[in-house]
């Protein structure tokens, strides 16, 4: 027995050694490229910077730039070239599908919201896939057989990088579906005054006779708080994650890609994917301002068919 105990003993201390790397190497490989929150850069005071915050004063002064120059001999008497060709066909576009869906009154107070929401989540979701974006920051060393290992300040991946698109931050999302939230219910009370929008989302929709007038107001009052849910909680969680889930997973897809140890072959499979992200970065713009015209088009409507009795 005393014989067996060191042996025991160093049989133990070796296999917990060996569980501990084990251990060790199941929680790297477990660690995502791209985390689910934005990494605070820096602090100003007790405001923590994230560099989604620091990409998204990025994004803003692209928009601001872009639009000065576009318009800055943008006139009555000169024909607009150029950028300026961009943001006017970019305007009256949208302008003619929103009047298509939403009446003239209410295109008014929909369409600079809509427009602005297209512009920032486009530019956003456009300037993420530049070569860097995500991709450059603080991380662990390469390892030394990774490609440009011996190059200074090389590392395997960026845990924290130095900027990442915003609308991978889901904070930025959900701000943007509450701004909405806020923004919607302003023009349902302004368009139907507050009883008015009562009886549109609770009022009977349908003619009926007294007799079967009560079941259906329950009925209908029962739907009502159906929509009410959705109008508060459904809709905006509907607006905020698609939006993010789309762009934060094309950010996983590719770093993921990215981040294989033959260079060429990761050059090679990222290419289809980016010009996926490409695709995928207009569509998801387009469907968020979508949403909103649409979903502030069923507050600011009157049916036919409603009729109180």
């Amino acid at each position: 027995m005393v014989t067996l105990f060191p042996l025991s003993l160093r049989a133990a201390t070796a296999t917990g050694g060996t569980s501990a790397a084990v251990a060790k190497a199941v929680e790297e490989s477990a660690a995502p490229l791209v985390t689910g929150y934005a990494p605070t850069l820096f602090k100003i005071g007790p405001v923590e910077i994230t560099n989604a915050m620091v990409y998204a004063w990025v994004v803003a002064a692209v928009i601001i730039v872009f639009v000065r120059v576009g318009t800055r001999r943008l006139s009555a008497e000169n024909v607009p070239t150029g950028a300026g060709n961009l943001i006017e066909a970019l305007i009256e576009g949208w302008e003619s599908l929103i009047n298509m869906i939403l009446e003239p009154k209410v295109t008014r107070w929909v369409f600079p919201f809509a427009v602005t929401y297209f512009i920032f989540a486009l530019t956003s979701n456009l300037l993420g896939l530049l070569p860097g974006v995500g991709s450059i920051g603080y991380g662990p060393k390469a390892p030394a057989d990774q490609n440009f290992s011996g190059l200074p300040f090389s590392i395997e991946h960026a845990v924290t990088p130095l900027v990442r698109p915003p609308t991978a931050d889901a904070n930025m999302t959900v701000v943007m579906a509450l701004i909405f939230l806020v923004m919607s219910l302003y023009w349902g009370f302004r368009y139907n005054g507050t009883l008015g929008l009562v009886k549109h989302i609770f009022g009977v929709k349908v003619e009926s006779n007294k007799l079967f007038y009560v079941p259906l107001l329950l009925m209908f009052v029962f739907v009502g708080l159906m929509e009410t849910l959705s109008i508060v909680f459904v809709r905006p969680l509907a607006l905020a994650i698609r939006l993010y889930g789309n762009i934060f997973a094309g950010e996983s897809l590719l770093a993921m890609t990215m981040t294989m140890k033959n260079f060429f072959l990761s050059l090679l499979v990222s290419l289809p994917f980016t010009f996926f992200e490409l695709f995928v970065a207009v569509v998801q713009a387009f469907v968020f301002a979508m949403l909103t015209i649409v979903f502030a088009g069923t507050l600011c409507s009157h049916s036919e068919e409603e009729h109180g009795h």
